[in-house]
């Protein structure tokens, strides 16, 4: 996931992937509690592309905070 794609994301959409991506991560979590995850580097990997979005996130919020104080 590339954080140039995030940024051509609406809000909306931002807030969806993060919903999955956090489900993603709990699945993967449970798999590796109960020895099923043999890829441990997904992990990380969810990990990393939760925090791409939520800094986009933030980045749009801080835009529309600048063009309201407008």
């Amino acid at each position: 996931m590339n954080a140039n794609e995030l940024r051509t994301k609406s809000a909306d959409e931002l807030i969806d992937e993060l919903q999955a991506l956090v489900k993603e991560r709990f699945s993967h979590r449970m798999q590796q509690s109960t020895g099923q995850l043999t890829q441990t580097h997904l992990l990380k990997e969810v990990a990393r592309d939760i925090a791409k979005v939520k800094t986009v996130l933030n980045e749009k919020r801080q835009e529309a905070d600048a063009e309201e104080a407008k």
